[in-house]
């Protein structure tokens, strides 16, 4: 098990790392303050008069430019998050990197209790976390 985790963490440890990085910037954009747009900038953002989403389509009005990098590509973020902008193999990839987490909760934690249970048969000191 502990060969499995530590090779697996070589190559999924990086996309663990991309996907955490491109999450935080995606919250960071989010939840950064930002002044409401101009009634100008509010305005250009309406749609046109009669204008009906198709069904089955998601509109969405234009965002208005903020000045804020983070806030004015997040779309760009949110598909390097997801591994949208390297197609299906990006996709994939970023799927696994979730799976691989998985596993790497469920194999760290079964190592820990082989560990203590192997201190616990020599006599060591019973305690949940050792030097």
């Amino acid at each position: 098990m502990r060969k499995w985790h530590r090779w697996l963490s070589v190559f999924f440890g990086v996309v663990l790392i991309w996907v955490t990085v491109t999450g935080v910037l995606h919250y960071v954009a989010v939840w950064w303050p930002v002044d409401p747009p101009s009634a100008e900038a509010a305005a250009a953002m309406e749609p046109p008069a009669g204008f009906v989403c198709p069904e089955g389509w998601r509109c969405t009005p234009p965002r208005a430019e903020t000045g804020f990098w983070l806030r004015d590509n997040l779309g760009l973020i949110h598909h390097l998050h997801g591994g949208m902008e390297g197609g299906i193999w990006g996709e994939i990839i970023v799927m696994l990197s979730g799976l691989a987490l998985l596993f790497f909760c469920i194999s760290g934690m079964w190592m820990y209790v082989q560990l203590y249970a192997a201190r616990k048969t020599k006599g060591l000191k019973n305690k949940l976390f050792w030097k």
